[in-house]
């Protein structure tokens, strides 16, 4: 395979992976939902993740994070994930795909 087809293919089950997370307070995948600020695969397959969440004091605050490190690194050639929790810029409903809004009835 080449290697932009291995890149391509990582990076597509990256963001599907991401889609299948929740957070259980709202039915929506935390990638629709805009809690992924930048996903990044560096050249030696290292995942970077900058995500946030709806509020600092999110009760799923160590869980999610977590949830997503594990499903990433779980996908074949990923070498290692590293993901950093930020709050700058806050999460707010503009950051929410239209599919989103849609689902949460915000159309």
């Amino acid at each position: 395979m080449l290697e932009e087809d291995k890149r391509f293919k990582i990076e597509t089950e990256i963001v599907k992976a991401i889609k299948d997370i929740y957070d259980p307070e709202i039915p929506v995948n935390i990638f629709d939902l805009g809690l992924i600020y930048e996903v990044n695969l560096k050249e030696n397959y290292l995942v970077e993740i900058e995500m946030t969440l709806t509020t600092p004091n999110c009760p799923v605050a160590d869980k999610l994070p977590n949830e997503v490190k594990e499903k990433i690194i779980r996908i074949k050639g990923v070498k290692d994930v590293k993901l950093k929790l930020v709050f700058d810029p806050p999460w707010d409903q503009s950051l929410m795909s239209e599919e989103a809004k849609l689902e949460l009835g915000l159309l």
